[in-house]
């Protein structure tokens, strides 16, 4: 062989083998399975995302549109029904009054579960294993199963018809879901930071706050997102619970649009829409903290 025919031997050598026709079968395959599973997907999005399209389309068109139906994309859109809507049924008040349970709760659920599941992670204590356990089995039991001992309790507290009434049951009913994201978040963070902490004299409420909060905040945002969305939806318990019209939140405040003898669906779905919209911006806003922190459960 001469010097100069060396490189090219080398390169030869060096070039990968084509593939075999059985890996090239399957990839085509893995192609083609990946094609039909974005397909079924797609498909599924779409059925699913339709019904809330037809509700933003019909908070557009009047009410003969709506029932001509036929069409998605409103011929002449309107903004009357959604400002109609609004100034008719007073939704300020009641969105005044859905925000208030719904920060109220939300801020409950994390200063409280995440001082208790910084306890579970990083304290120990006589009975913390079997706590935790308790915490984690009530993540099983249905919450309608405790409506009617809630009402009946609230009634003997004397604070049955109150936003408080509603506030407390449904701090208690994350608790589960709170202490076992948040739990596992806390035992993510690595240990040699508390020991680091606490040589420079930080004491536990310090070590909390300045070390484990900051590191946990995507679970946190979480929390918030998954307490604030389900309170501010809720129906059944405030449904029950409430009964001076000054009380009531939004969810209920869409029953009123429902209660004439003939339903005019544009101001009913430009009503959904007004208590939608606040939801799904809270969600686009801490959407990435909130894949992170289920990641980060996951995981844990």
């Amino acid at each position: 062989m001469t010097v100069g025919a060396a490189p090219a031997a080398i390169e030869a050598t060096a070039r990968p083998a084509p593939p075999t026709r059985g890996v090239r079968r399957w990839r085509a395959q893995a192609v083609v399975a990946r094609t039909v599973v974005g397909l079924l997907l797609a498909g599924y999005a779409m059925v699913s995302l339709y019904p809330f399209l037809w509700m933003v389309s019909a908070a557009f068109k009047t009410p003969q549109e709506v029932i001509a139906g036929g069409h998605l994309i409103p011929r002449d859109p309107t903004l009357s029904t959604l400002v109609d809507t609004w100034n008719r049924l007073h939704f300020f008040d009641y969105f005044v009054n859905s925000l208030q349970v719904t920060v109220a709760t939300t801020l409950g659920v994390v200063v409280i579960y995440s001082a208790a599941s910084y306890a579970f992670a990083a304290l120990h204590f006589p009975g913390r294993t079997a706590l935790y356990r308790l915490f984690v089995a009530l993540l099983f039991v249905p919450g309608v199963v405790t409506l009617l001992p809630i009402v009946l309790l609230e009634n003997r507290l004397a604070i049955l018809g109150t936003h408080l009434g509603l506030v407390l049951p449904f701090v208690n009913g994350t608790a589960p879901f709170a202490v076992l994201l948040l739990t596992n978040a806390f035992r993510a963070v690595p240990t040699e930071l508390r020991d680091s902490a606490r040589v420079d004299g930080a004491g536990e409420l310090r070590i909390f706050t300045r070390v484990y909060l900051p590191l946990a905040r995507p679970a946190l945002v979480t929390i918030a997102l998954l307490t604030a969305i389900p309170t501010w939806n809720e129906y059944l318990l405030t449904r029950v619970s409430l009964n001076d019209p000054a009380t009531y939140t939004l969810p209920i405040a869409l029953q009123a649009l429902k209660s004439s003898q003939v339903v005019q669906y544009n101001s009913l779905m430009a009503g959904a829409l007004i208590v939608v919209i606040p939801v799904v911006i809270l969600f686009l806003a801490a959407q990435r903290y909130f894949v992170n922190g289920l990641t980060g459960a996951i995981k844990g």
